[in-house]
């Protein structure tokens, strides 16, 4: 009875901890959000404006926002693939090569 009493306490006070101290990956996934939209939001207002100065602010909130969502779903994808056969990790690395790709080539040919 001691016992279970003790891991009861324990194993409260080890999750109330860490829930104040560990991002969780739904919490990332939200803010993550929040800040692309933001980006989003103000290259939106700036292309409304429709300045001809203003377009390279425009595409470069919109690339900066395109590479944060990029490398966090890498960063998930990649934890889903480690364990996996070499197979998957090729799989993985060809398609983040040719999304980079599509992300710098329209950048360089404009």
């Amino acid at each position: 009875m001691a016992n279970s009493k003790k891991s009861k306490s324990k194993s409260s006070s080890s999750s109330s901890s860490s829930k104040k101290t560990v991002w969780s990956l739904n919490k990332i996934s939200f803010w993550t959000i929040v800040a692309v939209t933001i980006l989003y939001a103000v290259a939106l207002i700036l292309s409304a404006i429709n300045a001809s100065s203003l377009a390279a602010a425009v595409k470069a909130l919109q690339g900066i926002a395109t590479a944060i969502m990029v490398i966090i779903v890498s960063i998930l994808a990649w934890r889903y693939v480690r364990p996996k056969q070499v197979v998957w990790k090729v799989l993985y690395a060809i398609c983040l090569l040719i999304v980079i790709a599509g992300i710098i080539v329209p950048l360089i040919l404009i």
